[in-house]
């Protein structure tokens, strides 16, 4: 079997991985997603050629030949974007790294040097194969020598393989035809003009019959069409450049060793220091274990297996000023514990033998009690270990998540790295790879103490570092005063959960079923035929083909029938508005009446998980289920929430702010006119209508308030003309204009808008009232669509932001105040700006007193915060 030599085109699998995948960027705001998808493509086709030797050739930045002609004709190249430029380096750093031969040659490009190398490959009777996302390259297959290209469709990569064969049995001509092609076609991607109005087709079509230009030309009286034909022939020149910039040198004077090119070792320490410097965790666990420990701080830890042991450890642990904790759980069940007592002594406590959970779970609660707990993510902890909301906590993963609320996930080793000047601890995936904790526990891996450990430890370093940080940054009483007491609100939350009836959620899932029946008749009646609804495809050949309905929007895959499109349709078209309404209900099916079905406890009710870091501007979320998604918009929707009932005895209470964002607004930008309309308790939509569109306020129109509706809150949200345009079916100009008289009438609130990009600019960040910070790292894209949106968030995260954190400070209120005063009564929900209490129906009276008085009083604001307060029997009747 011949040996086999895989050629990598570099800057085109990097250009690929760039455009073709979602971006990323590490905690350092380095951009990473080029050299990520780099590798993942680089380990793919490793593992299915098995080569023996590699090498990646880059382009150098020097012009090459090609280039400068190509300017010549052409004027500037279109230049590479800055945040794919900066990953040059660091992906020819990560294969110098890996031990990857790369080969550049000054005045030639990646082109030159693979073809090259293949020629003398092929010649030495080995087997080539080359990986690049340029179809010149097709030229240089052979039955020796395969191309791949790789092509990336939503986020998933295929490669197509050409040998001779294949390039044939596809393109209707040779290899080396492909050059004749592209010097008709031209390709700017490659720097080839081609010549004037002769596309791929033509092209095809001409090197088909005629085989090469040069034949071409011989026979110009042949060519059809007559414009190709004229073309050839007045550019005939352009033609001949062009085949001269698309042929590759495969005899560049490029020096190359096939010694230095022999697959070695990839997983060397530099290479794992980069991995982890870019955070690639999904590829930390190819890395050896010995390699991984020979880079990484690995501590020494301890182990404590018996009773007798874990009393005198706890009772230790009481008297330090701090101690850190983990608990290692998962479905309900804890597998052990780590403890560390000082940054030294680290202990593992596992649950075996009369170590029992009840027992772990009890000494950890006395713990709580004695000394301040610094962990990682105390609200899980809470889930299984009895802590009163006065205990003295260290939270990291919140500390974390406040210092930078842009991550998606807040580990342990990052907040090593981060703030114990670098540190390199073993990620959970290097420990354990992809094993649950129960297997870890189950089959005895020593990872698995480990991991618990590094969890106490780092909790335990990190609180002097983090809380200097927030301190520093002015979000100490952030932590201190919202986020903290938040964990204990949270937590009450989750464990009381909601009570849904179970019998009425099926028949509302029924009620559905029978109106999703009779929309699929209604359809398939106005089509004319039967066709499958939840197809786009086929809903776009019926919608825009066979009814030939105007406006459709085709792509590669077809018609489009995305929501916005046929929202725009659907005035005009009733089969587009049952559609819409097919969709709205089937989803209600699935997701709801269905879903909740699934979540519903042994208790009878609901308990969803409230997040309190996952948001970028401090909004909590709610997941398994969703509850802060219940729909609004439709009645049908609305119905659900009759599902959702007090328990015997009780009644909702639902409390909602009124218009709290754009009061927030109406404070922060100081502006006297819309101060003033809220002061006076105008209908602040009314009134801006009447303002914007110049008519006595008694006269404004329902549409022209639903329009001034719509810019109120547009603003609060950084909306563009366009967007607006959209919103209204409006043209851009009008939405322009009604943005224009709407700053005219607030004249402070657009200086404040304003002020606030600049601020974004100047620090990098922007602030709540409360001093929240929301990083706008947007703002510095080389990408013009990034930096709008980077203005839009620079706008909007300072009022969503504060009116977030006003609802956070009156949910630890009204919390408190329910449990200081002994109520049975209690916080059950949250939803943006709206709070559920299920209520003792005996306290009515008193719990929608401290409602208002909690809510109203969470901030002191220039417009006094107003509260809608409803009472029902169940979730729809209150609301």
């Amino acid at each position: 079997m011949s040996e086999k030599l895989l050629l990598i085109d570099g800057h085109s699998i990097l250009n690929r991985a760039f455009y073709g995948l979602p971006d990323l960027t590490n905690s350092e705001g380095k951009h990473t997603g080029a050299v990520y998808g780099f590798l993942n493509i680089l380990f793919r086709i490793l593992e299915e050629e098995k080569p023996q030797y590699l090498t990646v050739a880059f382009d150098l930045h020097a012009p090459t030949f090609r280039h400068k002609i190509y300017d010549a004709y052409k004027g500037t190249r279109k230049p590479m974007p800055e945040e794919l430029r900066e990953q040059v380096p660091l992906i020819k750093e990560m294969l110098g790294a890996m031990n990857v031969n790369i080969v550049t040659l000054e005045g030639y490009e990646a082109d030159d040097i693979l073809g090259t190398l293949a020629r003398r490959s092929e010649e030495k009777g080995m087997d080539v194969t080359i990986l690049s996302g340029d179809r010149d390259l097709l030229q240089l297959a052979t039955d020796k020598v395969m191309i791949r290209l790789p092509r990336t469709v939503r986020g998933k990569t295929t490669i197509e393989d050409f040998h001779t064969e294949q390039v044939i049995e596809k393109y209707q001509m040779t290899p080396p035809q492909i050059i004749d092609l592209k010097a008709l076609m031209g390709d700017s991607s490659d720097n080839i003009p081609g010549i004037p109005g002769v596309g791929e087709k033509t092209a095809t079509k001409i090197i088909g019959q005629f085989g090469t230009i040069e034949n071409a030309h011989d026979h110009l009286e042949e060519i059809k069409p007559n414009r190709a034909k004229e073309s050839l022939r007045d550019h005939y020149d352009m033609a001949q450049l062009s085949k001269t910039l698309a042929t590759i040198n495969t005899d560049s004077p490029v020096e190359f060793s096939y010694e230095q090119a022999e697959l070695k070792d990839f997983y060397t320490k530099e290479a794992l220091a980069l991995c982890r410097q870019l955070e690639f965790k999904n590829l930390l666990s190819r890395f050896d274990t010995e390699a991984v420990q020979e880079e990484q701080e690995i501590r020494e830890f301890f182990a404590c297996g018996d009773l007798a042991g874990c009393e005198a450890l706890f009772q230790k642990a009481e008297t330090q000023e701090s101690a850190g904790f983990s608990l290692i759980t998962e479905n309900g069940q804890v597998f052990g514990a780590g403890l560390a007592l000082n940054t030294e002594e680290i202990y593992y406590i596992p649950v075996e033998g009369l170590i029992t959970q009840a027992y772990l779970c009890t000494k950890a609660g006395e713990l709580f009690k004695k000394t301040r707990v610094c962990a990682l993510d105390i609200k899980a902890i809470l889930k299984y270990v009895k802590v009163e909301d006065s205990a003295d906590i260290f939270d990291a993963g919140v500390a974390a998540y406040l210092l930078n609320p842009l991550k998606s996930s807040y580990t342990y080793e990052d907040m090593a790295k981060e703030y114990l000047n670098g540190r390199l601890l073993p990620a959970r995936e290097e420990l354990l790879g992809k094993m649950t904790w129960e297997k870890a526990w189950q089959e005895g891996a020593e990872g698995l103490s480990a991991a618990a450990c590094y969890m106490a430890y780092t909790a335990l370093a990190c609180c002097e570092p983090m809380c200097e940080a927030l301190k520093n940054a002015d979000m100490w009483k952030v932590y201190t005063q919202i986020e903290l007491p938040l964990i204990f609100t949270l937590d009450s939350m989750e464990k009381w959960g909601i009570c849904v009836k179970g019998e009425e959620l099926k028949s509302y899932g029924e009620k559905l079923n029978v109106r999703i029946a009779e929309l699929e008749k209604l359809i398939w009646q106005q089509a004319g035929e039967e066709f499958n609804i939840n197809s786009p495809k086929q809903m776009g050949v019926i919608l825009f083909e066979k009814m030939g309905i105007k406006g459709g929007k085709k792509t590669k895959t077809g018609y489009s029938t995305a929501a916005d499109i046929l929202e725009k349709l659907a005035p005009e078209y009733p089969i587009i508005r049952d559609i819409l309404e097919y969709r709205q209900l089937a989803k209600l099916k699935s997701t709801y009446a269905d879903g909740l079905a699934n979540v519903i406890a042994e208790d009878g009710r609901i308990h969803s998980t409230f997040n309190q870091t996952i948001t970028a501007t401090g909004r909590i979320s709610s997941t398994d289920p969703n509850l802060q998604n219940i729909p609004v918009r439709m009645e049908l929707g609305r119905l659900i929430r009759k599902v959702f009932v007090p328990e015997e005895g009780y009644v909702f209470l639902d409390a909602d702010y009124s218009q709290i964002e754009l009061r927030v607004l109406a404070h922060m930008s100081g502006d006297e006119k819309l101060i003033q309309a809220y002061r006076e308790a105008q209908d602040i939509h009314r009134l801006t209508a009447s303002q914007v569109f110049h008519v006595p306020f008694d006269e404004v129109t329902a549409l022209q308030r639903r329009n001034a509706k719509a810019v109120n809150f547009g603003i609060v949200y950084g909306i563009s003309s366009f967007g607006l345009s959209q919103d209204l079916s409006i043209t851009r100009k009008e939405a322009a204009d009604y943005i224009e008289k709407y700053f005219e009438t607030y004249p402070k609130i657009k200086g404040f808008l304003d002020g606030l990009v600049e601020q974004a600019k100047e620090h990098g960040y922007v602030s709540t009232m409360a001093g929240r910070r929301r990083p706008v790292p947007e703002l510095k894209s080389s990408n013009f669509m990034q930096r709008s949106f980077g203005e839009r968030v620079a706008m909007n995260s300072p009022i969503q932001g504060t009116a977030a954190d006003i609802i956070k400070i009156a949910m630890n209120r009204v919390y408190r105040r329910l449990k200081e005063e002994g109520l049975k009564s209690r916080l059950v929900l949250q939803v943006h700006d709206e709070l559920l209490i299920e209520t003792y129906k005996e306290e009515t009276e008193e719990v929608s007193r401290i409602l208002e008085e909690e809510m109203k009083g969470a901030a002191h604001l220039s417009v006094e915060l107003e509260v809608d307060m409803h009472q029902g029997n169940n979730w729809y009747e209150a609301k």
